[in-house]
């Protein structure tokens, strides 16, 4: 008797954010991938959940944006029905069940989704940062945050610039953070083949989201491409 191979999973890697002077940077890079495959090298990791929240995806896609469009549906209804935004508190809460719910997918080994949840919190007035496990248990970050396969490179690189950079993350200038995380983004690709990194000669960039007390920015791929002709060699 003949069995089928199992079929592989599209996996989406490497995600990234951290706290910089004006909120918060939220990047990631663009290939998917199933196996040794690359499937996709084009997909947008970093998914816009309300005007002062994103949703940054590690694991399997199909997945992942199924629950960024239930917490997107979940919010605006309580916008509406409410006549008031949820708490910051709720929408972390909201995603942990997510993760909760989708446990039994993550112990058959598929459907599993790791992401980070960054937002800014109107009532303190600052801007917040979490990352999750498989199984939807949350943790606030006070620095910066990396998860998916090219997550280690991506880590070296925050902790360097973190601790040994010219200053910490959380007093650079947007221009600076978008430097360090375009180059963290490439060393993860040397280092991880399911990281997509920045492809020079298809002139694939990262997608990065800045979000602040005044929404959320997506930087436009001409302005990536000449930071990174600039200032990553």
């Amino acid at each position: 008797m003949i069995t089928a191979a199992p079929a592989e999973q599209t996996q989406a890697t490497t995600i990234l954010a951290f706290k910089f002077a004006d909120g918060v940077l939220v990047a990631g890079d663009r290939r998917a991938t199933a196996g040794n495959t690359v499937v996709y090298d084009r997909a947008d990791k970093v998914l816009e959940i309300d005007s002062h929240s994103l949703m940054a995806i590690a694991g399997v896609p199909a997945t992942a944006w199924e629950m960024a469009r239930v917490l997107e549906h979940s919010f605006q209804f309580y916008r509406r029905s409410q006549l008031q935004e949820m708490s910051l508190e709720g929408k972390v809460r909201a995603l942990s069940k997510l993760l909760r719910d989708n446990l039994g997918m993550v112990l058959q080994g598929v459907g599993v989704v790791v992401p980070i949840f960054a937002a800014y919190d109107a009532a303190a007035g600052v801007p917040r940062l979490y990352f999750y496990d498989a199984m939807g248990a949350q943790f606030e970050v006070t620095d910066f945050a990396a998860t998916g396969s090219g997550s280690p490179s991506v880590r070296g690189v925050l902790y360097y610039e973190n601790t040994w950079g010219k200053k910490p993350l959380t007093k650079c200038r947007q221009s600076e953070a978008i430097i360090i995380a375009l180059r963290a983004l490439d060393t993860a690709a040397e280092t991880d083949t399911a990281t997509g990194g920045v492809d020079r000669r298809g002139r694939v960039y990262p997608i990065i989201k800045i979000i602040s007390s005044k929404g959320i920015h997506t930087l436009a791929e001409k302005d990536l491409a000449r930071v990174f002709k600039r200032e990553v060699p």
